[in-house]
């Protein structure tokens, strides 16, 4: 499918150092400057990466209670979770809307934490159990031969999901970076928000687990 969101939306300024400790990153050499990311997200990460980037700040906060900021915030939210997939730290902001449940911010816990949380009535509480709470391949999903697998941790157990229909992978290759959720099979969409593996934001349909680039043990007991 070609409806992924890619390079249509504007760039994302970010700042990057080489080094996940902050007196590190005052070292000479370590602050990259602010960079603009304009390609897909993955690859952006994947060359940040492969720069030496270890810590990255966003300039701007992610914004999920404005569906005019829905294009930018799916984009934004894609660098976050492939760059929580290569254990780089993200030093980002997100605003989510104040009518959602008060465990809206559950859904997203398997990225990197926010410095700041806005929206939720006890912002502050919310932040502290998703910082308690957060460690690396807590969503993740990756595929086998003929069949796409997600492994769950969100919500304390582990939900596990197996399918094998091409379908499935299809709809999944076309969210990862978002897509009018309007363009993907209707049944297939309803399975996936069923089980809160896709994030809806404004007209999109946004993928929310990432294909694990750093594992933090032995791959089998993940």
């Amino acid at each position: 499918m070609s409806t992924a969101l890619t390079t249509r939306t504007a760039a994302l300024t970010v700042a990057a150092w080489r080094d996940y400790d902050p007196d590190a990153c005052a070292l000479p050499g370590m602050h990259l400057g602010d960079l603009e990311l304009t390609g897909p997200a993955g690859e952006e990460a994947d060359r940040l990466w492969e720069a030496g980037v270890r810590r990255v700040r966003l300039a701007e906060p992610v914004d999920l209670a404005d569906p005019r900021t829905a294009h930018h915030a799916v984009r934004a939210l894609s660098l976050v979770r492939d760059l929580t997939a290569r254990a780089v730290l993200v030093e980002w902001r997100l605003r989510l809307d104040p009518a959602a449940e008060a465990d809206a911010w559950q859904v997203l816990s398997h990225l990197q934490p926010p410095q700041r949380l806005d929206g939720p009535a006890d912002a502050a509480g919310a932040l502290r159990r998703w910082r308690e709470g957060h460690y690396l391949c807590k969503c993740l999903w990756r595929q086998g031969p003929g069949f796409v697998q997600i492994r769950d941790r969100r919500w304390g157990d582990l939900r596990r999901f197996t399918a094998d229909e091409p379908e499935y992978h299809q709809v999944i290759e076309a969210l990862v970076h978002g897509a009018p959720a309007d363009t993907v099979p209707p049944a297939v969409l309803a399975d996936f928000l069923s089980e809160k593996l896709v994030l809806r934001v404004g007209d999109l349909a946004w993928w929310l687990p990432y294909r694990v680039n750093r594992w933090i043990q032995e791959a089998m007991a993940i």
